[in-house]
């Protein structure tokens, strides 16, 4: 067995992800025949079959699903490797990435991110959404704002505060269908929850009087919850902090029923000497401490 470069597994994952040569090719912007030819040398390389052809497109083989996370392990560690290379040698250069829920990345970093911008022209910052935490350890990501506290060695990690959620709706749903008064009220109501179970729905279950029937609108993405809720299609969470930017969005049952989450920033311990980790963390803390004052019931 040979020893493949990176560019071939690079090829691999790209069809992995993309789930044909074609669309893969223009993820990496190369020509389809290319990735074929790498795709083919890393068969040859390893002396496995990675893919077989179906109507569908192509079907990975058991090796390939094997394969798949050290390779996606390489292509962490590569990233990883060339944002450190990025800030070598010049301390107010380079790139950061941070990683970061939905809600929080789309809702709550932008504006705190524009205003660290002025301050450190020469940093460019990798947003990376993402609900599921990213290993830090592995280089995944530089910085990560998360909802639980963190349990791995070798991480600084910071309690900021606690974000709350509560009931929401827009004015104009309310107009046309009335207020809840109490939450039993609810299930005369449109609400906007998860389509899949979660920890998030099942302690939710506990709390109130629904199923995951009750919902009129199901979506797992938190952001399309979010827009639902703004649209006036129904009653759903939203972090208080949020909701008090829009003057439609009215309070349902307050008081009665809600949710808090904890708040961390964290970043590996070895990044925190280098100077563009530790004013994007500082920044971020900062930012996102003044954000989270506002999301208090």
């Amino acid at each position: 067995m040979s020893d493949p470069d990176w560019s071939l597994y690079r090829a691999f994952l790209a069809v992995m992800t993309e789930g044909s040569l074609s669309a893969a090719a223009r993820a990496l912007g190369l020509t389809q025949p290319t990735l074929g030819r790498q795709v083919a040398e890393l068969e040859r390389g390893l002396g496995v079959a990675l893919f077989t052809r179906s109507p569908q497109g192509l079907k990975p083989t058991d090796a390939a699903l094997d394969l798949q996370p050290h390779a996606q392990a390489m292509a962490t560690a590569a990233g990883a490797l060339v944002r450190a290379a990025s800030g070598a040698g010049d301390t107010g250069r380079g790139v950061v990435r941070v990683t970061a829920s939905e809600i929080i990345g789309a809702e709550a970093l932008p504006p705190i991110l524009a205003d660290f911008r002025p301050r450190h022209p020469g940093v460019a910052v990798e947003l990376s959404l993402d609900n599921q935490q990213q290993d830090l350890l592995r280089g995944a990501a530089d910085i990560a704002v998360r909802m639980v506290r963190p349990t791995q060695d070798a991480l600084v990690a910071r309690r900021l505060a606690d974000t709350h959620l509560g009931l929401y709706a827009h004015r104009r749903y309310l107009e046309a269908e009335g207020v809840p008064a109490t939450v039993h009220d609810l299930k005369g109501h449109a609400l906007v929850g998860f389509d899949r179970e979660t920890p998030f729905l099942r302690g939710l279950m506990q709390r109130l009087p629904i199923s995951r029937d009750d919902f009129t609108l199901r979506a797992d993405n938190d952001l399309a919850q979010l827009a639902a809720i703004r649209a006036g299609c129904g009653v759903g969470f939203i972090q208080h902090g949020i909701a008090r930017r829009d003057p439609a969005l009215v309070p349902v049952c307050p008081g009665q029923i809600g949710f808090r989450l904890e708040v961390w920033l964290v970043m590996h311990e070895d990044l925190r000497a280098t100077p563009r980790m530790r004013a994007l963390f500082d920044h971020l803390a900062e930012g996102l401490a003044a954000f989270l004052a506002t999301s208090q019931p």
